[in-house]
């Protein structure tokens, strides 16, 4: 079975699109369709279904993804033992983080790593907690940082957590906002924001938002739902809405952004996650470990 093709496969499935796919590695749209259907001639079955905007797997693709996942990462730490075996011997950790994390966290653990274990190196993949934990199962990744947000953290076989720490979410607004970027209130109290629009980036957080709001008697207005910190943070910046953010993004938010802390604010679990406890995750754990605590 040719691993261009299975490469591209599981690229055009991370990614749910042809097009991007393509973008991602280099390639025409077309030698991206032309690998995939290789592929489903091998198999004897469609493995992607096409859609107007992009793609989604069919049941025999989703069936084929996990092996294909596997046989990719398989092939990869191949080619890293052929490559360590005529050079330096460098131990390599595969970690994927939730944004929030590689803001602050994980950049200041890489770089106490760097100091206390420098045979490691470690290679870093942003995104949200449920794909991290998809490739983590898949072992594409070696040690992951996700979150307990909404619906939580699920139970799996061979998937160790380690607690890290426990953080607030904030309140965020922009400097201009009329009344909550100049307020003297050390905190916010919920039932003044039953008239702001919001702004969502992500399921787990609106969910947190809408638990919130609940419970202090009101339903937010989510006016603005976009994909991605960067586009959530220009809305609040710009005065369209609102928005809720982990304590961890606080100290790289961008300076025309106010943080008000609120009171009974929201809190959020993070966690580490992996599967095998080599020496290269402990190292890695440990600098972890050094950041939360200071």
């Amino acid at each position: 079975m040719d691993t261009v093709a299975l490469r591209t496969f599981v690229e055009v499935c991370r990614i749910g699109s042809i097009s991007g796919a393509a973008a991602a590695l280099g390639y025409s749209q077309s030698a991206v369709s032309r690998q995939v259907a290789v592929l489903e001639r091998e198999v004897g079955h469609p493995l992607v279904e096409r859609l107007p905007r992009g793609v989604r797997t069919t049941v025999h693709g989703e069936a084929f993804l996990g092996h294909a996942r596997v046989a990719v990462r398989e092939l990869e730490r191949a080619v890293e033992a052929a490559r360590d075996a005529t050079t330096t011997r460098r131990r390599r950790v595969n970690l994927g983080a939730v944004p929030s994390a590689t803001a602050s966290l994980v950049p200041r653990a890489m770089t106490r790593l760097a100091r206390t274990d420098p045979d490691v190196t470690v290679s870093l993949t942003g995104d949200l907690t449920p794909r991290l934990l998809d490739r983590l199962v898949a072992e594409e990744l070696d040690l992951v940082v996700v979150t307990d947000y909404p619906p939580g953290l699920p139970d799996l076989p061979g998937v160790r957590f380690r607690h890290l720490l426990d953080e607030e979410v904030h309140l965020v607004v922009g400097a201009g906002h009329r009344r909550l970027a100049r307020t003297t209130r050390r905190r916010v109290r919920w039932e003044t924001l039953d008239d702001e629009s919001w702004v969502e980036d992500n399921a787990g957080s609106a969910a947190v938002l809408h638990l919130a709001a609940a419970r202090a008697g009101f339903v937010p207005r989510v006016e603005y739902d976009v994909r991605g910190l960067l586009s959530k943070l220009a809305l609040v910046a710009s005065g369209h809405g609102i928005a809720l953010v982990p304590g961890l993004m606080v100290p790289g938010l961008r300076p025309d952004v106010v943080v008000r802390r609120l009171a009974d604010p929201p809190t959020r679990g993070v966690y580490a996650g992996y599967r095998h406890a080599t020496a290269e995750n402990e190292s890695l754990l440990a600098a972890l470990d050094a950041e939360v605590t200071g």
